[in-house]
């Protein structure tokens, strides 16, 4: 069956919004009905319908105590089918306990859609998810079951599309620690003379390394602390704020869509080693509001070396998020593998904290483990 024919998938949650005289749905043997226009021409009368709106009505159409309904009763329903329910599956879990040698299952491509008629795995995902027709509420049950494959789904069609969402751990700090250093160095510089901005002369620091004193590696330090901190808050903010804006996001394919591609498809596919760190080209769109505003609210000098900081702590958190999947690990990162996969396993709406829970402890948002 093709996406686009799909009927709208819905959830109970989303009927249950519908009990009014303005907006009346029901469900029966899993399709969903709107009957608002039928209504006021019920038989029975209004308030029949709307003491049974939100809610399944086979029970109370059998009743025969209340009224059995005849077979034309059915067929005259099926003229306001708008939907049905979607078929929900169950991996996250308050009971799930995190272990050192946790490994999920792999999950069975055709049962799964078969099931639930989400995402098929066997399919690239993106024109799907602009193409599908459930809604928010089912997309959100969904996306945050976590489904396992051997190889990485595919996001894309086209070969050079997709090898743009695929990123191995070690890009990361090949293309990111360099140009934090250059603009430590850089911060150092500008603390002792004016020097040409980086477009104009990329490689000046390495030239003029003998310059750099101590006296600026003491003005640099501080503010590259300060970076390493301010990470840590965008860390929390963006995770929490930004990719979890599950509640404010537009029921619409656009929006669905892009939710999905910012941090959706981890949730949906948590294991995947492709698709643990951010391409460099997600990071550098999301990196550019962010230093422009450090370069707007402090002197040039300082603002590298706040920047040089917070790409630090950046390649620090995307590494160590994909050791947190993966690997075996010292003590400290253990107990936030556990942390963390329990925001994957347990509850996603707590434990933002990836390098570490500290907002998590402010923003009272911790994740019993």
């Amino acid at each position: 069956m093709s996406i686009s024919k799909r009927v709208r998938i819905y959830t109970s949650e989303d009927v249950a919004n519908h009990k009014s005289a303005k907006s009346c749905w029901v469900t029966l043997q899993g399709k969903v009905y709107d009957v608002t226009a039928f209504v006021p021409d019920h038989p029975g009368g209004e308030d029949l319908i709307l003491e049974n709106g939100g809610t399944d009505v086979e029970n109370i159409m059998k009743s025969k105590d209340s009224h059995e309904h005849s077979d034309s009763a059915y067929d005259m329903l099926g003229e306001y089918m708008v939907g049905r329910l979607g078929t929900e599956v169950t991996v996250v879990s308050d009971d799930w306990e995190a272990t050192d040698d946790f490994h999920p299952e792999d999950t069975n491509s055709a049962e799964d859609f078969e099931k639930t008629r989400f995402l098929n795995l066997q399919q690239p995902l993106l024109w799907q998810m602009w193409n599908a027709n459930f809604s928010k509420s089912y997309y959100l049950k969904q996306v945050h079951q976590p489904r396992h494959l051997k190889d990485s789904a595919r996001l894309f069609g086209p070969d050079i599309l997709e090898m743009c969402t695929r990123t191995v751990w070690y890009v990361v700090p090949i293309i990111w620690l360099p140009i934090a250093i250059n603009l430590f160095l850089r911060s150092m510089l500008q603390f002792t003379m004016p020097i040409p901005g980086f477009w104009s002369d990329p490689f000046l620091p390495l030239s003029l390394i003998s310059s750099l004193s101590i006296g600026a590696l003491a003005k640099t330090l501080p503010c590259f602390l300060l970076g390493n901190v301010i990470w840590t808050i965008l860390e929390y903010g963006m995770h929490r704020f930004l990719f979890h804006i599950d509640e404010l996001l537009p029921d619409s394919p656009f929006f669905l869509t892009l939710h999905f591609l910012l941090h959706g498809i981890h949730h949906y596919m948590p294991m995947d080693r492709l698709r643990l760190v951010m391409p460099p080209i997600l990071f550098g769109v999301l990196q550019a509001p962010f230093t422009r505003l450090a370069y707007a609210l402090f002197p040039t000098a300082m603002a590298n070396g706040i920047i040089s900081g917070s790409f630090t702590f950046y390649v620090l958190y995307d590494c160590m998020h994909y050791a947190l999947h993966h690997t075996m690990l010292p003590t400290y990162m253990r107990e936030m593998k556990k942390y963390h996969l329990a925001h994957h396993y347990k509850n996603f709406e707590l434990g933002f904290g990836v390098t570490s829970k500290i907002w998590d402890h402010l923003f009272n948002t911790v994740l019993p483990v």
